[in-house]
């Protein structure tokens, strides 16, 4: 299992679903866009404070961003 990939995935699904971009959803979570970015294209691993804040910024249970597609 790559968590960090199993992640950035569900970061960009979840985000696609809300109809924003990466840039409007960095001002609603108080980051970088490049950050998110860097997140989807699994290229950074993230801080459990910034997990948090992401998860709430999508409205989505913390835990759903560590579900395989496959697995739910």
């Amino acid at each position: 299992m790559d968590i960090v990939k199993i992640f950035g995935t569900n970061l960009k699904k979840y985000r696609r679903e809300l109809g924003v971009s990466q840039e409007k959803f960095a001002e609603m979570c108080g980051l970088h866009r490049t950050y998110i970015s860097d997140i989807e294209r699994f290229q950074r691993s993230i801080s459990l404070y910034n997990i948090q804040k992401i998860s709430d910024a999508l409205g989505v249970d913390t835990y759903k961003m560590f579900i395989e597609e496959n697995s739910q």
